[in-house]
């Protein structure tokens, strides 16, 4: 697939929209329960905050304290390796902006906003099937974990790849939800090898998303730049305290990994007594596979539960985790409904 400032679409399908959840079905009882996105639905419990994070223009010794717990926790080799940014998403722009435009290529199946931020770069941008393929490419992107697909690529892989690269451009290494993947999996150590820029996302684990923050790990002279593209104060006083925090807080990670590893198999086992398959995912999000899927989606979309759909793979959906005993409740009724009709239907 190719794309171009010209032919992309004019707005990408993405979760979490509840508005346009209930223009599509006004009559779904209310609350949605809302599965469609990979954002963890435990909260990182909110510490109190003094009142003037919010007067005042957040302090440079803040960002600097911050990048220093993020390069810990992410295992960057130093602070100077570390951009604080307000969320992922500015950085793919900014990151595909600091090489001059190109070819660039993205391992696909994946997250669209990898296209769209390339191009809007400048540069030609083509999804490939084959991480053999992203050799050539001035800025080759991995998600890794991969969305939706929870795909993993080992670090000696990676570095197979960055090495046969040298100095050709950058390689972008998604690690959005390598929070809840394995702890040797992360490029997080290796970015001042190579032209390497390993992103991660704070909200998804934290699932405090509508904070806006996210991290570059890069070697020195690409986070300076990528900090000089952002400006000052691109992180809110607010989330710089929040974040260092949660960030310093290893036991309540820890905990919450263990929780969301039994729930994604609490959710494996009620799309199996569904008859619906598992074919990957993350303990964050499972995507499942149904010839089934339109049926399914409007569904439960009719019951006020919100997947996520894929139009260019119309047999998928994925599900995140439901966010209390109310929603698991729901989802299990609407499944087993589902399932009954289904099969009455093919009867």
């Amino acid at each position: 697939m190719n794309a171009s400032v010209t032919n992309m679409k004019p707005a990408l399908l993405h979760g979490g929209n509840l508005a346009a959840a209930r223009q599509l079905f006004p009559d779904a009882p209310q609350p949605f329960v809302d599965l469609s996105t990979g954002i963890n639905p435990h909260s990182y419990p909110l510490p109190p905050l003094p009142p003037d994070l919010l007067t005042r223009l957040p302090e440079p010794a803040g960002l600097d304290r911050l990048a220093a717990i993020a390069a810990e926790t992410y295992g960057a080799p130093s602070r100077d390796c570390v951009v604080p940014a307000p969320g992922t998403q500015i950085l793919l722009a900014l990151t595909a902006a600091l090489v001059r435009p190109g070819k660039a290529a993205v391992l696909g199946p994946t997250y669209g906003e990898f296209v769209r931020a390339a191009a809007s770069a400048g540069h030609d941008v083509t999804e490939v099937a084959s991480i053999e393929q992203l050799r050539d490419a001035d800025v080759a992107v991995v998600a890794n974990p991969n969305n939706p697909d929870g795909r993993l690529l080992m670090t000696d892989e990676l570095l197979r790849l960055a090495k046969a690269r040298g100095n050709r451009g950058l390689m972008v290494i998604d690690e959005a939800f390598m929070d809840v993947g394995p702890a040797d999996a992360s490029l997080g150590g290796e970015v001042t090898r190579y032209n390497i820029v390993v992103l991660r996302s704070f909200g998804k684990f934290f699932g405090l998303a509508g904070l806006r923050l996210g991290f570059a790990l890069a070697r020195p002279e690409i986070a300076a730049r990528l900090s000089a593209a952002l400006g000052p104060w691109a992180v809110s006083g607010p989330a710089i305290a929040i974040s260092e925090k949660a960030l310093a807080d290893i036991e309540w990670a820890k905990t919450m990994r263990e929780r969301l590893e039994q729930e994604a198999r609490r959710l494996d086992a009620a799309l199996a007594r569904t008859r619906i398959e598992v074919v990957g995912g993350t303990s964050l999000f499972r995507l499942a596979r149904t010839s089934a899927a339109k049926n399914l989606f409007e569904h439960l979309g009719s019951t006020g539960i919100v997947v996520r759909r894929f139009p260019e793979h119309p047999e998928w959906l994925r599900f995140g985790l439901p966010g209390s005993e109310t929603s698991w409740d729901r989802l299990c009724a609407a499944l087993a409904a589902w399932q009954r009709s289904h099969i009455s239907g093919e009867a």
